[in-house]
């Protein structure tokens, strides 16, 4: 079966103008913001145990990577992670045009695996709605002797940490409750004073491989009451897969109206 390209793109991406959602308010990024990068390149043959885990609740963030296999690796990966977006500035393709974006999480790995023992690992990440986020998550999974790898994951969550015209965090928040559904009016107002867009309500992966083995993805978005999105793959063989995962909220709330509204009750 080699030589088969799979290419699926799921995209929600209500910014865009392809639905109508109830948001939560952005994040406001906290006073002291923190950072953390890795960076690594590891070429050889042995035992492979790698892992790496976030979780920060300020910015509705849990994000967890591992993979653990005894073979020949060639591995190139990049950690970067800031409470302020507009310090953490990448270009991924399918956010923003392709055009610079401020992000609070960006990871990329090029990697290549031989073994005769499986190369076992997954990813997770999850834009926690307890915390403040849109309660997405998404999952990637695999057992494969052999595989080759080039795949970016991003997720944001916050407002810009320097907002334009020295405006306030409250400020923000009344100039996108006014923006309402006006889609560059919320870009503006979710752009920093240098001009760097913050997508807030982000988060997705994308990745192209080829593998012997099983792997696969799931990806979920739930609201309560009103929004349930489930995608599921999973493939055991020989492939090449060509993907992205993407889920982008609007984050303007819609106005909701109480039963009572207009009378004293």
């Amino acid at each position: 079966m080699k030589g088969v390209v799979l290419v699926v793109a799921l995209a929600i991406a209500l910014i865009g103008g392809c639905g109508t959602v109830l948001a939560n308010p952005p994040l406001v990024p906290p006073v002291q913001y923190e950072q953390f990068c890795e960076n690594q390149k590891v070429a050889g043959t042995g035992v492979v145990d790698v892992s790496t885990s976030i979780i920060d609740k300020k910015i509705a963030l849990e994000y967890y990577n591992t993979m653990a296999g005894d073979g020949d690796l060639e591995l190139d990966s990049t950690h970067a992670y800031s409470q302020d977006a507009d310090k953490l500035k990448r270009n991924v393709s399918s956010v923003n045009d392709g055009n610079e974006s401020g992000l609070n999480l960006y990871e990329t790995t090029k990697m290549t695996y031989a073994g005769a023992t499986p190369l076992v690992g997954g990813k997770y990440l999850h834009s926690k709605a307890f915390y403040g986020g849109i309660g997405a998550d998404v999952q990637e999974m695999f057992s494969v002797n052999e595989m080759e790898k080039d795949e970016t994951s991003f997720f944001a969550s916050t407002t810009p940490y320097r907002l334009k015209r020295n405006d306030s965090p409250d400020d923000l928040n009344k100039k996108l409750k006014a923006a309402g559904r006006h889609t560059d009016w919320v870009t503006s107002n979710m752009t920093s004073y240098d001009n760097t867009y913050i997508p807030s309500h982000l988060i997705g992966i994308e990745t192209k491989n080829s593998f012997n083995g099983t792997w696969g993805t799931d990806a979920t978005w739930h609201k309560i009451f009103y929004k349930d999105i489930k995608a599921h793959e999973m493939f055991t063989g020989t492939f090449e897969a060509e993907k992205t995962i993407k889920f982008h909220e609007n984050p303007v709330p819609e106005d909701l109206h109480a039963p009572c509204e207009g009378i004293d009750c």
